[in-house]
């Protein structure tokens, strides 16, 4: 038998658990994690670069320098899975600022691009690999999916448990839940640290500004959500176990 205490606690954790999973899964499949504002089209030089900028990010080779470079000029948002840029509809790039309609253009990071070690310069693969930059940009790809990965086997074994009715995973489960919110948790500050990294070696365009965007601060809102879950869990194993082995006591007594 569970007291009603500990199964509000359960029914709570479950709902944190559930919304720390879908917050998460937003976030990654969104591409608002960093943002970039650029200054408007100006002059026809200036329409030609940034055309041919368009047409190599969507068409030419992927490159990182290339593509930063895209995003720092075309009001680019950057996620864990995608890099899209803001340019006019049907390419009208000649109409005044304030005709012109702008519409999204994004480009997914394959597998094999997530893999791909970043350079000391950008774009210059003679200047040798930045270990520190290529291991925070896999880390932010992978820390996601092993968060998931926790979620999903702790779900299975809670699942389980209730087909058993025993309450003895609920430590377990708990502990998973805290290992998914710090694999969270850690997925942002790599985000951080390596965006920090790359303006540092990539110097941003004049009157070009950079800012967070919702899809992190959801990711950074599911960390404490699975922590707090864990908190539960934890909370209602022990204070179970502690009951159960007080009430054998005063049966053996």
């Amino acid at each position: 038998m569970v007291d009603n205490r500990y199964a509000t606690a359960l029914v709570i954790s479950c709902v944190l658990s559930a919304l720390a999973t879908v917050y998460l899964a937003v976030a990654v499949g969104t591409q608002h994690w960093f943002q970039y504002s650029s200054p408007g089209v100006r002059g026809e030089a200036n329409v030609s670069d940034l055309r041919s900028m368009h047409e190599e990010f969507k068409d030419g080779e992927f490159d990182e320098k290339m593509y930063s470079d895209t995003l720092f000029r075309l009001n680019g948002s950057l996620g864990l899975w995608w890099r899209c840029v803001l340019v006019p509809e049907g390419a009208h790039w000649h109409k005044e600022p304030q005709d012109i309609k702008l519409v999204m253009e994004c480009r997914s990071f394959t597998l094999a691009q997530q893999f791909t070690p970043k350079y000391k310069e950008p774009g210059n693969h003679n200047s040798g690999e930045d270990m520190l930059r290529t291991y925070l940009w896999r880390c932010q790809f992978l820390l996601p999916l092993v968060s998931h990965g926790l979620v999903v086997l702790s779900a299975l074994i809670g699942c389980c448990a209730c087909l058993c009715r025993s309450i003895s995973p609920t430590l377990g489960l708990g502990v998973l839940h805290l290992l998914a919110g710090l694999c969270t948790l850690a997925t942002v500050c790599c985000f951080l640290a390596g965006m920090d990294l790359l303006h540092r070696v990539s110097v941003l365009p004049d009157g070009v500004d950079g800012s967070l965007g919702w899809s992190l601060y959801l990711a950074l809102i599911s960390s404490p959500l699975h922590m707090m879950a864990a908190a539960l869990l934890i909370w209602a194993a022990r204070s179970h176990g502690q009951n159960y082995y007080r009430m054998m006591a005063y049966r053996v007594a």
